[in-house]
């Protein structure tokens, strides 16, 4: 299987890797805290870190919801927390014309699940040379996310994550369909498990997403044992006061339950991969 190589480490080697932050950049002191404590975590613990945070929640339930302060104020405090904490960040895109500037910022580029198919947008992506991760849309089979690999493959882009994040099932609800991770680890790139959006409730609380936290640890240790290199987390000092997705975000205390767990079952399975 190849690697994704971002910074100085590589995803898919024997490191295990976290991509974790809040879901949206709030303010610099929120993005600050849960930054440093999930890099002293990772540190402790041997996972390579990358600290992720969106400027522009593009694809809220409602117009009136926070999206965020723009992109120039998100890729600041990413910039700051890049040299000041000196970690890889990561942040996703909606439109083809933001690639470049973000590129000049971050260490990876996140494709979000909405717009997987979105070729403009994956060409872009690829061309600036960044590691790309792409969340499997909850609309796709995960064989079909070979097209989006596909097309960043054509474009140049050999750095590639896919990260498996729920799928539709009716109204209001997402599951996971493990055998999503082995289908798309197949495609031989890293994959990623997104442990707190696929608990999300998307629109389920009327006007914004709801969640079931309580179910993230159960599906994350799934998810290590079926195989994965890294895990997707959103977390937040105080998810009930969280600007965007409190619901399925994680505390302090709960992110580095789940971290010890997937790594525990992550160690007794990377052999038999």
């Amino acid at each position: 299987m190849k690697t994704a190589k971002v910074k100085n480490f590589e995803i898919g080697g024997p490191k295990f890797t976290l991509i974790g932050g809040p879901c949206v950049a709030e303010s610099r002191e929120i993005c600050f805290e849960i930054a440093s404590f999930l890099k002293e975590l990772c540190a402790s613990r041997g996972v390579s870190y990358i600290f992720k945070a969106s400027f522009d929640k593009a694809n809220r339930s409602s117009g009136g919801s926070f999206r965020g302060n723009g992109m120039e104020y998100g890729l600041k405090i990413l910039s700051e927390i890049k040299s000041e904490l000196n970690l890889p960040v990561l942040t996703d895109i909606h439109e083809s014309v933001q690639a470049e500037a973000v590129a000049k910022v971050v260490d990876v580029l996140q494709i979000p699940a909405f717009l997987c198919r979105q070729t403009d947008l994956l060409v872009a992506a690829a061309r600036t040379g960044l590691p790309v991760n792409v969340k499997k849309g909850q609309f796709m089979a995960p064989e079909d996310m070979k097209g989006a690999v596909g097309k960043l493959e054509g474009a140049g882009c050999e750095n590639i994550m896919l990260t498996e994040r729920g799928s539709s099932f009716g109204y209001h609800n997402l599951v996971v369909d493990m055998r999503s991770l082995q289908t798309m680890r197949s495609f031989g790139y890293p994959v990623i498990f997104d442990a707190t959006h696929s608990v999300q409730l998307p629109g389920g609380l009327g006007n914004a997403s709801g969640g079931q936290r309580e179910f993230i640890a159960a599906l994350s240790r799934a998810a290590a044992a079926v195989g994965i290199n890294g895990i997707f987390m959103e977390v937040h000092p105080q998810p009930e006061k969280a600007l965007s997705d409190g619901p399925n975000s994680l505390d302090f205390a709960n992110a580095e339950k789940v971290l010890d767990q997937v790594l525990a079952i992550y160690e007794l399975t990377r052999k038999m991969q």
